[in-house]
């Protein structure tokens, strides 16, 4: 709740906002509900475990990201690219990096959101599937250009304060229908941790297990020790860098271990078998037409719009901060204006494209973007223990903590907190 020292830098917590708006989406929805439908509910377990583990991954990268970042004329900014480039002098490096993440949130993660958010009307009358996808897919593309060229700041001002709302909807939603079917509880328990450790479901054709499952879209999902999150925590303005590296822990909390714990305990106290056929959408609109009837599947279609809508708007983000970083500059209008057309249209074409493909860019693409980060992060995160170090000790002597590179002996030369 740290506020900027001039009332215009973006806070802490606008930070957090931001990197949740683009962990918290379509994949804790649809990525579930395909874990659970093709890995088994032990995918849950797997999917503990990796927000666990992406934890500590995202408090390195978020710490190092604000340790590392750059002063603008509109404010911070920094991210992976820029602590490859500063810590390990190998901007050719950097630039694969950025152009690894544009590919992944401008192509692949953005052509999956709109896919996923085309196929939550797949169990209306109306849902013609050679034509309802492309007009889903052009009103979509619409409306992000919209936004993209300016015009859109009501609509995301709405949205950023729907979404939150849609959220904590989303997770009383999943409590009522727990509560509805409470006697089912402890069997689902049973049935999550007796999968996870069953032989068969986790050696019978490991690629499709629910340890791969469940570490796939656990991955997916809170986007830990990938290098999307950091991009938005380098932005926060705040007196240590340990803050904003332990506020992302608290992101992946509230993305795996709540939305998406949600998500499969409304699927698995449902009584719906998951099988392949209901992969996707149709297995929580199910689920949910059998607990809450027809005002189920209604409530899963507008929450899909709007975590959708707003994974778009703030995967673009990311991809804003790399094309700079790739360029040296912030990019033209000129460029602006080719870049939008360009991702709205790719928004579009994901619409209607299958969804095993999508899946499978937007693993690929994400796994690519892991090998670079993961082992830079393992390299340089002695400099982020240190600076959490050196922020408990201050905590411990009940001081306000405050950063000063040369605290933690960093060898490295920084443009903030000098």
């Amino acid at each position: 709740m740290e506020k900027p020292t001039d009332g215009k830098s973006v806070s802490s917590f606008q930070a957090l906002m931001v990197s949740t708006a683009s962990r918290v989406g379509t994949g804790n929805i649809v990525g579930v509900s395909t874990a659970l439908c093709l890995g088994g509910f032990g995918s849950v377990f797997w999917m503990w475990v990796i927000a666990i583990i992406g934890s500590a991954s995202a408090f390195i990268e978020s710490t190092l990201a604000q340790i590392y970042k750059k002063k603008g004329k509109e404010g911070y900014y920094g991210g992976p690219a820029y602590y490859i480039e500063a810590a390990l002098k190998c901007r050719p490096l950097a630039v694969v990096f950025s152009v690894l993440l544009i590919l992944t949130y401008g192509f692949g993660f953005n052509m999956l959101a709109s896919y996923n958010l085309q196929s939550t009307f797949s169990s209306y009358d109306f849902y013609n599937s050679d034509v309802t996808p492309w007009i889903i897919g052009l009103i979509i593309a619409a409306v992000v250009c919209y936004c993209l060229m300016g015009g859109g700041s009501r609509v995301i001002k709405t949205t950023s304060i729907l979404v939150p709302v849609m959220g904590v909807a989303y997770i009383l939603i999943a409590f009522i229908i727990i509560c509805m079917n409470i006697t089912g509880l402890p069997s689902v328990f049973k049935t999550i941790f007796s999968q996870a450790f069953d032989t068969k479901a986790i050696f019978g054709g490991f690629g499709g297990s629910c340890v791969m499952y469940g570490i796939k879209r656990g991955l997916f999902s809170n986007e830990a020790g990938v290098g999307s999150a950091p991009n938005a925590s380098a932005s926060a303005e705040v007196s240590h860098p340990a803050k904003q590296g332990l506020v992302q822990v608290l992101s992946v909390f509230i993305d795996t271990i709540l939305v998406c714990s949600a998500t499969a305990f409304m699927c698995m106290c449902s009584g719906v078998e998951p099988s392949e056929e209901l992969s996707g959408a149709p297995y929580i609109q199910a689920a949910l037409r059998e607990t809450l009837g027809a005002f189920g599947p209604a409530f899963i279609t507008v929450a899909m719009i709007l975590f959708a809508f707003t994974t778009l708007i703030g995967n673009l983000y990311y991809v804003d901060k790399c094309l700079a970083h790739i360029l040296g500059r912030e990019p033209g209008k000129k460029f602006n204006f080719i870049y939008h057309i360009i991702a709205s249209l790719v928004v579009l074409i994901g619409a209607v494209l299958s969804a095993d493909l999508l899946w499978n860019i937007a693993d690929i693409l994400m796994g690519c973007m892991t090998l670079i980060n993961m082992p830079v992060i393992f390299y340089l995160s002695k400099y982020a223990i240190r600076t959490l170090k050196d922020y408990e000790v201050q905590r411990k002597k009940g001081i306000e903590p405050v950063f000063h590179a040369k605290d933690i002996d960093l060898p490295h030369d920084v443009d903030c907190w000098k």
